[in-house]
């Protein structure tokens, strides 16, 4: 009885395991039909990038002639200012010098001065900011602490 029983339990368990392995198991036609896919993925995404990338450098050329053609027409408000209105009423108008928002060449250096983490003192004995009784009256505080006991 054992002998069959063993001999069944054997045979069922190959049986589950072949069903196991080909349903889990990649087929050779299902490797490649993924390798393919990825590989159209790849290119969809590389094509994307591109089309990002001609998207932005268009705009930054589009910006630029903008740029470019709101200056000719302040230019030309400027000037028709200058001509047609009195000297008073064409400074107030439009200056006729540059506009610095239009001087691409003319780059500042900004130079900043990083902040300070600590208060200045005004002598050597003098107690930090950080110090634990700092701006603290003593007879105040010493009050308190009798008080406290």
């Amino acid at each position: 009885m054992i002998w069959l029983v063993s001999a069944i339990c054997l045979a069922l368990g190959v049986v589950i395991g072949v069903v196991f392995a080909s349903r889990f198991s990649a087929s050779p036609v299902r490797i490649r039909d993924l390798e393919s896919q990825i590989k159209k993925l790849q290119e969809q995404h590389s094509r994307y990038r591109e089309d990002v990338s001609d998207h932005f450098s268009t705009t930054a050329e589009l910006v630029q002639q903008m740029t470019e053609s709101y200056k000719d027409v302040y230019q030309h408000l400027a000037s028709g200012a200058q001509d047609l209105c009195s000297g008073e009423v064409a400074k107030k108008l439009l200056p006729a010098s540059s506009d610095p928002v239009f001087d691409m060449t003319s780059v500042e250096e900004v130079t900043f001065t990083p902040p300070k983490d600590y208060a200045a003192k005004q002598s050597p004995q003098q107690k930090g900011a950080l110090a634990e009784d700092f701006g603290l009256d003593k007879s105040k505080s010493q009050s308190r602490d009798d008080q406290l006991l």
